[in-house]
């Protein structure tokens, strides 16, 4: 009888590794690019995003497409053989932050997306088994809300703490490549697999015509680089944690961590400045760096609601692009409220006003079709309950921007307000709406 092929031949693939991996969670792997066949591939294929930029090759997916079958045949021999070799990554810088710094953007070719995605599936699939609760980033069916949701019933149950806000330096550029084979060592040792993590973490950068081999760091901008860095940190954070800290500790304490960003709950604060004290020093000996003004202790205690209803000393921190701060609710109770987090408010602003910088000469339909996508993307993440005046002014202030470049189309008077205020009657953009309702339960009075 013939077997299974396709999407269902896959599934069934990857439930057997992690099964054998969930039942034998101190057994080093050995055999798993057996499972990585051509049925394995066109799937890698299906799930590799189409609209990206093109690598150092300028082959696009479209492109690839074109002879699908053969090149993905090609692959699976190069893969098993050995005799692939993986091309540098494209080097592009994209603003950061409020834009007077740029960060690094890998691009790779889409080849090496295409099997960087397989390889992700194979060791996801065993690692999925042991990555802790508290990691959220980059995994599946994990998301950032729900790392928010976790964080908030955590501090709403501990009435607050202290909060140890951490920022490392450059992650992903900094994770020392002799430690991530360690750490691999004690869970995937297929040599096939291992080969071609070898080589996308040698194969370099390429800007301005010049390639730059690296000698730490994950590939920029590579599929493979979320689980590897969540490999790495949860070898040097999670289990630490987990394991030697939490045992050792006075009070309650909690880890919310999202890909490198993270922070820790303590109920003790004395238990928060033995952990501030002891973690540089763990992470230094991984070859990571805690940035020493943006990694501070946050006291973060209920307010006792005194007649002013003042904070008291409760301060403020951010994570996943929301300040976090304590607030009354509608019922006279101290609440955790989360709103847009200014960083990230302005990057967004800036965002919609370069493209209607760039495209305010496209007929009005098709820029309120644009814009108000942008704006249900926005809500999509930041319609958050407690966040509606935030959402309220950032659809006010899309609304100012989207008025002066229309202004700017020709050297005419401006436009009047009554004008505007006409188009944007057969032009409406979509009122802010909160998508994630978070306060699952009472707060406690």
């Amino acid at each position: 009888m013939k077997g299974t092929s396709g999407p269902e031949n896959v599934s069934t693939k990857l439930q057997r590794i992690a099964e054998l991996a969930r039942h034998a969670p101190g057994m080093v792997l050995t055999t798993l690019a057996h499972n990585i066949d051509i049925d394995f591939l066109r799937e890698a294929y299906r799930r590799t995003r189409k609209d990206g930029a093109a690598g150092v090759d300028g082959q696009t997916a479209a492109d690839y497409a074109g002879n699908l079958e053969g090149n993905l045949g090609s692959l699976l021999e190069r893969f098993k053989s050995g005799q692939y070799q993986a091309p540098p990554v494209r080097r592009v810088h994209i603003p950061k932050g409020d834009g007077a710094k740029t960060r690094p953007i890998g691009i790779p070719t889409f080849e090496d997306k295409v099997l960087q995605r397989a390889v992700t599936m194979v060791v996801e699939a065993v690692y999925e088994q042991d990555f802790l609760d508290c990691s959220y980033g980059f995994r599946p069916d994990r998301s950032a809300h729900q790392a928010l949701q976790t964080l908030w019933e955590g501090m709403m149950e501990m009435r607050g703490g202290w909060v140890l806000e951490v920022d490392i330096q450059g992650f992903f550029d900094s994770l020392e490549h002799g430690q991530l084979r360690g750490f691999l060592d004690q869970r995937v040792r297929d040599g096939v697999v291992r080969r071609a993590i070898d080589k996308w973490l040698k194969a370099g950068v390429m800007e301005a015509g010049n390639v730059v081999h690296m000698e730490e760091g994950t590939p920029q901008g590579g599929v493979v680089s979320p689980v590897l860095a969540n490999v790495y940190l949860h070898e040097v954070l999670d289990k630490w944690f987990q394991a030697e800290v939490k045992p050792r500790l006075e009070g309650r304490a909690f880890l919310i961590r999202y890909a490198d960003d993270f922070v820790v709950v303590f109920s003790s604060e004395h238990d928060a400045r033995r952990v501030m004290d002891v973690l540089p020093k763990r992470f230094g000996r991984y070859g990571l760096t805690l940035h020493p003004e943006k990694t501070r202790l946050v006291p973060f205690q209920r307010p006792s609601g005194g007649p002013s209803g003042g904070r008291g000393n409760s301060q403020s921190f951010e994570l996943l692009g929301f300040t976090h701060h304590w607030a009354k609710s509608l019922e006279g109770r101290w609440i955790v409220r989360r709103k847009t987090a200014p960083s990230r408010f302005g990057r967004a602003l800036r965002r919609v006003g370069d493209w209607c910088r760039v495209n305010r000469h496209l007929p009005i339909a098709i820029q309120q079709q644009r814009l108000s996508q942008k704006l249900r993307g926005h809500y999509g993440y930041f319609g958050i309950t407690g966040n509606a005046n935030a959402l309220g002014r950032f659809l006010y202030e899309v609304t100012q921007v989207w008025r002066h470049w229309l202004d700017r189309r020709s050297q005419r008077a401006k436009m009047a307000w009554s004008r505007f205020e006409k188009l944007l009657v057969r032009y409406p953009l979509p009122p802010p709406v909160v998508v994630h309702g978070v306060y699952r339960r009472a707060a406690k009075p």
